[in-house]
């Protein structure tokens, strides 16, 4: 999860992953609560999440916008598909995905 305050994050904080298999995640909601608890008992919010995509582009896939529940959140996804790291931002709601340029966090 991205952490911080309007559009700067601060930190990301790590979730375990509870879906079988490396190609799903599904974020604990233990540690989805107490990030969120954490990031208040800061002065602090949860704005968004980040993923990777080993083998595929930094592009939401079908079911990153189909299961994405938090409209007002940014995703961040990292490719590694070619080798270098490839960094995207997204608003995801409504079915669609948004790209944002990357100083749209600081």
């Amino acid at each position: 999860m991205l952490i911080g305050n309007g559009t700067s994050i601060d930190k990301a904080v790590r979730a375990r992953n509870l879906a079988p298999g490396p190609t799903r995640f599904l974020i604990d909601p233990r540690d989805h609560i107490d990030a969120r608890r954490a990031a208040r008992d800061d002065g602090l919010e949860v704005l968004g999440f980040y993923h990777s995509h080993p083998r595929s582009p930094a592009w939401p896939s079908p079911t990153d916008v189909a299961e994405a529940a938090y409209p007002e959140s940014v995703h961040l996804i990292v490719s590694l598909e070619g080798g270098a790291a490839e960094t995207r931002l997204f608003r995801i709601a409504h079915g669609s995905a948004i790209e944002l340029p990357l100083d749209f966090i600081a």
